[in-house]
């Protein structure tokens, strides 16, 4: 007969049922914070730096759009009263497109300085940097932000790129549809199209206009440009 001896197991005592096991572990997490005070120190201080960070620029971001957008208020009059040079380059008293598009450049007036500088540079002819200038504004307004899109789809038709141009007029078109100008941005597309070539493409946006914006002045004109271009290509 085998002497098996069963080894006495003693229950892990919890805090519940003891306290004594409350002040052990307490004793060991003051042991350790006082072993590693200067890295918890370190590292309190860096959450705490981070949390004043992040509100300190959001007050410092509102501030500065703030001042930025009293600041256009002059330059955005101007541009309203076509004088371009004053808009962009201020009157002497108050900063001009181009300044507040690069000292606010965070903000979302110096973003928007950028569309009015894209828009008078194209108006001027100065067709690339109205596409610099435009490249750098975007916006999810449904007004504002298809009309940059327009407003380079221009600039680059100006410079006999209407490829390029198509593709603006077509991101202009499809965001935030509407039937006060996406009809204006399809047929821009459609033009866009004719001068590439691609007649089988042309025909199917203006189909896109006639039938979405039938009751538009553009679908008027879409029907005779597309009676036009069918009876072309059927000629060929």
């Amino acid at each position: 007969m085998s002497n098996i001896t069963k080894e006495k197991t003693t229950p892990k005592e919890s805090a519940f049922e003891n306290p004594e096991v409350i002040i052990d572990k307490f004793v060991d997490v003051e042991s350790y914070v006082e072993k590693h005070t200067k890295t918890i120190g370190i590292a309190v201080l860096a959450i705490a730096l981070v949390i004043g960070g992040y509100f300190g620029y959001r007050w410092w971001t509102q501030t500065q759009d703030e001042e930025a957008q009293k600041q256009m208020f002059a330059a955005v009059y101007y541009f309203e009263a076509d004088s371009l040079k004053k808009a962009l380059n201020g009157d002497g008293n108050n900063l001009g497109l181009i300044s507040i598009s690069e000292d606010f450049s965070g903000t979302k007036a110096g973003k928007l300085a950028r569309f009015y500088i894209g828009t008078i540079y194209l108006k001027q002819g100065k067709y690339q940097d109205a596409i610099d200038n435009l490249s750098k504004f975007s916006s999810d307004d449904m007004l504002v932000g298809p009309r940059a899109n327009a407003l380079t789809g221009d600039a680059y038709m100006e410079l006999n790129d209407p490829a390029k141009a198509l593709e603006y007029y077509k991101k202009a078109a499809l965001h935030a549809p509407n039937k006060y100008f996406s009809p204006r941005y399809l047929m821009k597309a459609a033009l866009a199209q004719e001068l590439t070539k691609n007649y089988v493409d042309a025909i199917s946006t203006y189909e896109m206009l006639i039938e979405k914006y039938y009751d538009s002045q553009e679908a008027q004109d879409a029907k005779r440009l597309k009676a036009r271009l069918e009876q072309m290509t059927a000629e060929k």
